[in-house]
């Protein structure tokens, strides 16, 4: 019977976990083909591909934005390698294993963290630790960051991350060399994923456990993780050939407002309404489950660390979050993890269940309106699902074995070169801004001699007309500048006609326009 109710539970957790981040799939494959959710997770296939075929190239520049001088990029290695290992398994099922595999790449990690944390949570004895799988399954953050589609480095990261919290935990409560190859070998993958959220979380967590007792991060149990750790990123630092980036402000003005653009750099406010739709309302009472908790403590008992511990890092990755939204997923990861811990002094089961049932609202609300959206949404989604299909058709049309450069807005161009396999002057990552605000001036160019120096400058071959007042709102936001009267990216998209002379019209559908660049001054 235990045997059988282990099975009915990870079957349950799994239909949960790939359900919900696969309820995007229309979305997704689209007419016999794979498309995927944004400008950085077509960045990241494009490397992918480059490895396909290469096989064991290590991406350290990016040729295929910011063209000509590329980028030097913060992404790394091990996801790009995921996805080609995910690829050959599925080759024997679909003529398309790169981009299925891209596609699958985040559920497949999801679901091994709910199976994780299954397992791990049924070790601890959670009293309510379906209250901690259930909210890992349907929050709509963690979905997001793992969703059909996205093959983003934060994906990983969430696992990652989950396991190296789950394991500091863990080492709390037992001194267990097994634990602390665990912490060690997933902070040291983390780190090398992304030098940015994994180690400001490992600086912390050293933090707290130096001011619980310097001996616990020298013990048996931790030395030989630290060991393990210093290997890892040994070997990382031989692989990538390069020390990872740690800025986290860049200055200027063209990325300040560049990132009002990009939702993940975002700040969310505390009154802001996506805490509840991503947490529920059991967020609100936290603090007081918190306080309760803090009470009762008892000196430097084994459980009460483990608790200080988790909820420094929960309150840290909270403040974070406020800061930029790219947190949220850490701050959601820790959440689920430290509810049980918080529920456990309620008595009445009934009570919180019916309590966490009641807060679920907000989150069930969201997945309302996403699985039976209103007619505004459904038309918004159809008409992106056609912009994708037709995008895709004019960059076919610029395949070639020569280099030919193009430039189109930064949001469709990482999407433009992966189809095309041209280099595109713009792109979605911070590292080709050079490139993006060179685009963003072309298209608001009144002057056409001013448009062509930006093209004979970048060697552009290709030019893409998109929607001309999306174009010139977002360059004018990049750039910090008015929308001019007449902008070039208005001529060319509405009045093609009426285009400059080192135009060639070659091919239009209902999303863009496709122009050639004379040779010649």
């Amino acid at each position: 019977m235990r045997f059988a109710l282990n099975l009915f539970e990870i079957a349950i957790l799994t239909v949960l976990v790939f359900t919900t981040r696969c309820a995007n799939y229309q979305d997704v494959f689209v007419a016999g083909n794979v498309y995927f959710t944004d400008g950085d997770c077509y960045a990241r296939m494009t490397r992918a591909r480059m490895c396909l075929e290469r096989p064991g190239l290590i991406v350290r520049h990016h040729d295929f934005e910011n063209y000509p001088q590329g980028t030097t990029p913060h992404t790394t290695a091990p996801l790009d390698y995921l996805i080609l290992a995910l690829s050959i398994s599925l080759k024997p099922f679909t003529a398309q294993p790169l981009d299925l595999a891209g596609a699958l790449i985040s559920p497949v990690l999801a679901l091994i963290g709910g199976w994780f944390l299954w397992w791990w949570s049924r070790r601890m004895k959670f009293r309510y630790r379906w209250v901690l799988l259930s909210l890992y399954a349907i929050s709509p953050i963690l979905v997001h960051g793992t969703r059909l589609g996205r093959p983003d480095h934060q994906s990983l990261l969430i696992l990652l991350v989950t396991i190296a919290v789950c394991a500091e935990w863990t080492l709390q409560n037992e001194a267990s060399i097994t634990w602390g190859v665990v912490s060690g070998v997933a902070w040291a993958l983390a780190i090398w994923v992304s030098a940015y959220e994994p180690l400001i979380l490992l600086i912390l967590t050293l933090i707290i456990s130096l001011a619980q007792g310097r001996h616990r991060l020298i013990s048996k149990p931790r030395c030989l993780g630290w060991i393990y750790f210093a290997a890892i990123m040994a070997l990382a630092l031989l692989i990538e050939q390069r020390v990872p980036s740690l800025s986290i402000i860049h200055p200027g003005v063209i990325f300040k407002n560049w990132s009002h653009t990009i939702g993940e750099l975002l700040p969310v406010p505390p009154l802001n309404g996506a805490w509840f739709r991503w947490a529920g309302y059991m967020l609100a009472v936290t603090p007081f489950l918190i306080w309760s908790a803090m009470r009762k403590r008892n000196g430097g008992a084994p459980r009460d660390r483990a608790l200080r511990l988790i909820l420094v890092l929960l309150i840290a990755t909270y403040l974070l979050t406020i800061w930029e939204a790219r947190w949220a997923y850490f701050f959601m990861s820790i959440f689920v993890i430290t509810l049980p811990s918080l529920l456990a002094p309620i008595g009445s089961g009934a009570a919180v269940w019916l309590a966490f049932a009641i807060s679920l609202f907000p989150i069930l609300r969201d997945w309302d309106e996403q699985l039976w959206p209103n007619e505004p949404l459904v038309a918004t989604r159809i008409e992106h699902r056609n912009e994708s299909v037709e995008s895709r058709e004019l960059a076919l049309m610029i395949r070639s074995s020569q280099v030919d450069a193009f430039l189109a807005p930064w949001w469709l161009s990482p999407a433009i070169a992966y189809w095309s396999g041209q280099p595109g002057i713009a792109g979605s990552s911070h590292e080709s801004l050079d490139g993006t605000a060179d685009t963003a001036r072309f298209f608001l160019s009144e002057d056409a001699q001013t448009g062509r120096k930006i093209l004979n400058d970048r060697d552009v071959t290709w030019v893409f007309a998109y929607d001309a007042d999306r174009v010139a709102q977002n360059s004018a936001a990049i750039l910090g500048s008015p929308i001019p009267a007449n902008p070039l990216c208005r001529v060319i998209n509405c009045t093609p006609a009426h285009a400059p002379s080192y135009f060639i019209f070659l091919a239009q559908n209902g999303t863009a326009k496709l122009f050639r660049v004379r040779n010649g001054p």
